[in-house]
């Protein structure tokens, strides 16, 4: 059984809050980094795309398993921090290593 340990990469991004280029399954993404962890078995990557190719609308969600995601890239622009999610709900990891800090005040949407 293969030792579940964070990706040192993804520590770094999330702990800077810094985007990261990536390809996962077959397709380029740019996104921010949100939460990191351990869920059902599995290391895993929630992050937020901004840009490149999805079967999805974007921007949106995406959760990744960590063994399928080949090319990381620290990218140099940074993002405010944490975001709600439409539920409000966060994921509920087995394991959290990691979570971006939250938005500061003057950032989150609707603040005034």
């Amino acid at each position: 059984m293969p030792l579940l340990q964070p990706v040192p990469l993804i520590w770094k991004a999330i702990e800077e809050a810094r985007l990261v280029r990536l390809i996962y399954h077959q397709k380029l993404r740019i996104l921010e980094p949100h939460d990191h962890g351990i869920l059902n078995g599995s290391v895993q990557l929630l992050g937020y795309q901004l840009a490149g190719a999805s079967s999805r609308p974007l921007p949106n969600w995406l959760l990744m398993k960590t063994d399928e995601i080949t090319a990381l890239t620290l990218l140099e622009q940074t993002f405010p921090g944490g975001r709600s999610t439409s539920s409000g709900d966060h994921i509920k990891w087995d394991k959290l290593f990691i979570r971006v800090k939250p938005t500061p005040a003057h950032f989150a949407a609707g603040s005034k």
